[in-house]
């Protein structure tokens, strides 16, 4: 728990007494690899500070494929946001990609808390900017970058994860095919 309440304190100060409300509404969970945290066709209630692992958050089309939207590792927020914030069902799939160690809360029960404790509020606020902002520019290299300049950007935002997951899941999260990720490692290791 030292370690959730530091990453919101890096985010927005909280006052104590906010601290020790918001504490009790988080518990510990494990996931073990290849376990949901979040799935698909049903309600979410639940959202998670990460303080170990790798998930991945995924959606896939009629024909099974999926598409990796997003990681989320130590110290991110996880929760499946459109059904958390809107209470419609859920479209996405969020996977342990390795052990991890979770400390889950009802979202709705800390959205509660807006009213009372402002600074909690603005910690919210403040999570959300941060992910907008990361989503938007996640956008624009999917619309603007090509495949090689979209792998240096993955490396160099998550350095060191493609060692610790499998590569098609690397590739879709480029929007590339795993044969296109081979040829461009190829190609960049081969420069190196």
């Amino acid at each position: 728990m030292n370690r959730l309440r530091s990453y919101i304190e890096a985010v927005a100060p909280i006052q104590e007494v906010t601290w020790n409300v918001v504490a009790e509404l988080f518990r510990p969970q494990r996931l073990v690899k290849n376990e949901y945290f979040a799935l698909a066709g049903r309600v979410e209630h639940t959202a998670a500070y990460v303080a170990e692992g790798i998930l991945r958050a995924f959606y896939r089309d009629a024909d099974g494929l999926e598409y990796t939207k997003t990681f989320f590792m130590a110290d991110d927020f996880v929760g499946a946001f459109s059904s958390l914030v809107t209470g419609q069902t859920n479209q996405i799939y969020i996977q342990a990609l390795s052990d991890c160690e979770l400390f889950i809360a009802d979202y709705p029960a800390l959205t509660r808390l807006y009213d009372t404790h402002p600074d909690w509020e603005r910690f919210a606020r403040k999570l959300a900017e941060g992910y907008f902002v990361f989503k938007e520019q996640r956008e624009l290299e999917l619309a603007l970058l090509n495949a090689d300049e979209r792998y240096l950007r993955f490396r160099a935002e998550y350095p060191g994860l493609e060692q610790h997951i499998a590569q098609y899941h690397v590739a879709s999260y480029l929007g590339i095919t795993p044969t296109q990720l081979s040829r461009i490692r190829a190609k960049i290791f081969a420069r190196a």
